[in-house]
């Protein structure tokens, strides 16, 4: 082995089961991202301005966008094996949530009722979240 890889090797090696020592992760960035959503819908709702509107919409949609991303980020990144055989539903509950999210929920839609239907949701995996931030 060389000098320069000797110096180089690292002289410590951490393990975590995430991308950081746990602490970095929370569903509820994902809610109140989608709580946003539930906002925005009940003002577009209730304005009429078409300028108002179309800056409603995009800002909508880019909230709906945080909320896919807030929850990939779980469950790519905090989410492992041990937690999805022991919660076989996770995997659904994230397609589900995401799918809300998405051009088919409240990205593509102005009815609170598809925001609804993601913070119930959200509630669901952040339960989840927190059962296995326990054990």
């Amino acid at each position: 082995m060389s000098l320069l890889t000797r110096l180089l090797a690292p002289k410590v090696v951490a393990h975590a089961h995430c991308d950081l020592p746990c602490g970095i992760y929370d569903p509820a960035q994902a809610r109140i991202e989608a709580e946003s959503v539930k906002a925005i819908d009940e003002k577009y709702q209730q304005n009429t301005d078409p300028e108002f509107r179309a800056r409603a919409l995009l800002i909508k949609e880019q909230r709906s966008e945080l909320v896919k991303h807030h929850l990939w980020v779980l469950w790519t990144d905090y989410f492992k094996p041990p937690h999805f055989e022991k919660y076989p539903q996770l995997h659904q509950l994230f397609n589900e949530a995401t799918k809300l999210a998405g051009a088919a929920g409240t990205k593509g839609s102005t009815d609170a009722s598809k925001a609804d239907e993601l913070l119930a949701k959200i509630e669901e995996i952040s339960k989840i979240f927190w059962e296995t931030k326990q054990g």
